[in-house]
């Protein structure tokens, strides 16, 4: 496929017909993000225009990490190879788990590829902010950015200090592990992960009748299977049920604000 590259680059270049966008002022690279979790955070720290098209996935509520009038005011890309052509960015930035012909054929048309992980704290979400801000050429709207989250989290720290024991039951009824950026979000907002004291780690599945009979002091529901809803549940003596939106579970930049602030909620509503 790799001898076809150049003639289809020529084509698409010439459907394009107006060249290559640049940001206003030709300052920093034009971007093309393919991860739901960078592009919340190249929104924000790209100037306008540069950030040519956002991932498919952050058009789809139930994957997104940006609120849908965010979303809306971005082109979206499945992340094929003849789109990114047909938006001609200076960088792709994906995942770590970007298939490697995407990024062989990629590289082969001259365009950078620059991949990240998975967030598993809250300083590597800082770092991925200023980094991606760096990327972009805007280093003190990642700085902004950072300084909103520390605030967000500074003013969801309990006063007390106090730790409630929180279980964070997940889609598919598995728990966090305690190398995910959401159970450092719990430490910092008051919770104490009660997952780890069960004898459970990443990706534990727990039963509805786990929960029965031994309920935690705060139950937070972040999937949608009939044994998270069921009716057992709200006879639990002392314990106390809140929703935690699946939106707010994997993705760092902003969406530490909008989980921190949600997070600080339960623990006031729970105590």
């Amino acid at each position: 496929m790799t001898r076809f590259l150049p003639a289809l680059c020529l084509l698409l270049a010439s459907c394009a017909g107006s060249g290559p966008a640049r940001a206003p002022g030709g300052e920093g690279p034009t971007i093309v993000s393919l991860n739901p979790c960078t592009d919340a955070i190249l929104a924000e720290v790209a100037a306008p225009g540069q950030l040519l098209a956002i991932s498919h996935y952050s058009k789809d509520p139930r994957a997104s990490s940006m609120a849908p009038e965010d979303a809306a005011g971005f082109a979206a890309t499945g992340g094929t190879v003849e789109e990114i052509l047909a938006l001609d960015p200076d960088v792709v930035v994906a995942s770590t788990f970007l298939a490697p012909a995407t990024r062989a054929a990629l590289g082969d048309l001259g365009i950078e590829v620059v991949t990240f992980g998975m967030i598993a704290d809250v300083e590597s979400s800082l770092a991925q902010v200023r980094e991606l801000a760096a990327l972009a050429g805007n280093a003190g709207a990642g700085e902004a950015l950072a300084a909103r989250i520390e605030r967000a989290l500074a003013a969801a720290e309990p006063e007390s200090g106090e730790r409630v024991e929180a279980l964070l039951w997940q889609p598919g009824g598995i728990v966090a592990g305690e190398q995910e950026l959401v159970s450092d979000l719990l430490a910092r907002t008051g919770f104490r992960n009660a997952a780890p004291a069960r004898g459970l780690s990443q990706a534990d599945f727990v039963a509805l009748e786990d929960v029965v009979a031994n309920p935690p002091k705060v139950l937070l529901v972040a999937g949608g299977e009939r044994s998270q809803q069921h009716p057992a549940l709200d006879r639990l003596p002392g314990m106390h049920r809140a929703a935690f939106d699946t939106q707010l579970l994997y993705c760092g930049g902003p969406t530490i604000i909008r989980a921190a602030e949600r997070l600080a909620a339960i623990r006031e509503a729970a105590l």
